[in-house]
C-alpha cells in the first residue's frame, strides 16, 4: 500500500493532539477566582501563614523571630531544657517567685533561630542575637504577620499555564508549606484553591470560607481583631482565659483567705494583715477576721480575660482596698493563688490552701 508522504505531517499533528489531551486536562478557570502572584489576596494569606516571632518573648525579645526548640537556658542560676511554648510557663514561674530579686536568662549557645519568613540563621553568641533582635520592629509596633486568623489544614491547590493547563495538585499541610507555596508562583501561572476552607479567630470561632472575594474581606476584616502581644512584658496575658464566674466560685467556695503578697506605692506591706482571714460572699460582701474582731467590706468582679477588675472596699482595712486588675489565677496542688495588681506599683495577693 503506498502511502502519500504529503499526509505524514497531517497524521503526526493528529497523533500528537491526541496524546496531549490524554497527558494533560485542560480547565477554564475564571479569572476572579484564582490566586494571582502579588495580589491582594495572596499577600494578605502569606501574611497570615508567616512565622510569629512573638511566642517566646521571655527569652529573646523580639518579635520577627523565634528561637527553634529545643534549646538550654539558664534562670536564675537554674538550667532548663525548653523543649515546646509549655516550658516558657516554668521559665515565668522562676521569675515571678521573688519580687525583690535580679531576674536573669542566659540562652546556651548556639541555636537556631526562625525568621518571619522561616529562613533560619545559626546564631552563636548574644551579640549576633541581639543584632538580629534590633531589626524587629519595637514592642506594639504594627508589624507584617497577621495573628488575628489562622488557616485550617490542609488546602488543596491547583497549578494551571497559561493555556489553561493542569500543571500538578498540591496539598498545603501548614503555614511554611503555604507561605512558601505563594512564594513560588509565578506570573504566568494560574493558581486555584479547593474551597470552601476553614478559617479559625483567636476567640476559638470558624468561618468558612467560599471563595478567594470573601478569604479577601474575612481576613482585612480581622487583621487587628486581637492584641498579637508583640511585647515583652511576660506577665501582661496570664488570664487570657479568666473569667469573673470562675473567681467567683474560687472565692466564695473557699473560705479563710490569706494575704500572701501585698505592695502599695512600692512598699512591701506583706505582713500588715498576718492572721487575718478573710471570706467572700456571693452577695458581694466580705468578712475579715483576726483575733477577736470582724469587720466587713464589699467586693465586685466585673470584665472578661485580662481586664477583669476586682472592685474590693474594707474601709478597716485600707491597703486591700482598690480597682484592682485580676492578674492571675494560680492553682496548684497544694494551694491556689489569686494576684491582682494596678500598675507595677500595687499588688495584692490571696492565699487559701483550698483545692
Amino acid at each position: 500500500m503506498r502511502i502519500d508522504l504529503r499526509l505524514i505531517p497531517l497524521l503526526f499533528l493528529i497523533l500528537f493532539s491526541s496524546c496531549r489531551k490524554e497527558e494533560v486536562e485542560f480547565v477554564q478557570v475564571p479569572e476572579d477566582e484564582t490566586l494571582q502572584a502579588n495580589s491582594t489576596v495572596s499577600n494578605l494569606m502569606q501574611r497570615t501563614a508567616m512565622n510569629d516571632g512573638s511566642n517566646d518573648n521571655i527569652i529573646d525579645y523580639a518579635n520577627c523571630f523565634n528561637i527553634q526548640l529545643p534549646i538550654q537556658v539558664i534562670v536564675n542560676g537554674l538550667q532548663i531544657t525548653i523543649n515546646s511554648d509549655d516550658d516558657f510557663d516554668t521559665i515565668e514561674s522562676i521569675l515571678d517567685e521573688f519580687d525583690d530579686d535580679n531576674d536573669n536568662v542566659t540562652i546556651v549557645f548556639p541555636i537556631v533561630i526562625v525568621l518571619n519568613d522561616f529562613t533560619q540563621v545559626t546564631i552563636n553568641g548574644q551579640a549576633q542575637l541581639y543584632s538580629y533582635a534590633n531589626n524587629c520592629n519595637g514592642e506594639n509596633q504594627p508589624d507584617d504577620d497577621i495573628e488575628c486568623i489562622d488557616f485550617q489544614y490542609p488546602l488543596t491547590a491547583s497549578v494551571f499555564n497559561a493555556n489553561n493547563e493542569l500543571l500538578y495538585n498540591v496539598t498545603i499541610s501548614n503555614d511554611y508549606n503555604l507561605y512558601t507555596f505563594i512564594d513560588t508562583i509565578d506570573e504566568d501561572d494560574i493558581v486555584t484553591i479547593s474551597f470552601p476552607i476553614v478559617v479559625t479567630l483567636t476567640d476559638g470561632a470558624t468561618l468558612t470560607i467560599n471563595n478567594f472575594n470573601e478569604l479577601q474581606s474575612t481576613i482585612e476584616n480581622y487583621i487587628d481583631d486581637c492584641d498579637e502581644d508583640d511585647d515583652y512584658d511576660y506577665n501582661d496575658d496570664d488570664c487570657n482565659n479568666c473569667n469573673p464566674s470562675q473567681l467567683t466560685t474560687l472565692l466564695t467556695q473557699c473560705s479563710n483567705w490569706t494575704v500572701d503578697k501585698l505592695k502599695r506605692n512600692d512598699i512591701d506591706y506583706d505582713d500588715a494583715y498576718d492572721g487575718y482571714a478573710f471570706n467572700f460572699f456571693n452577695d458581694g460582701t466580705i468578712s475579715v477576721n483576726w483575733s477577736s474582731t470582724t469587720v466587713y467590706g464589699t467586693w465586685s468582679a466585673n470584665g472578661t480575660g485580662n481586664n477583669i477588675i476586682v472592685a474590693i472596699d474594707i474601709p478597716a482595712l485600707p491597703y486591700c482596698n482598690n480597682n484592682w486588675y485580676l492578674h492571675e489565677i494560680e492553682q496548684g496542688s497544694s494551694e491556689t493563688k489569686i494576684d491582682l495588681r494596678v500598675g507595677s506599683d500595687d499588688r495584692l495577693r490571696y492565699e487559701n490552701d483550698c483545692n
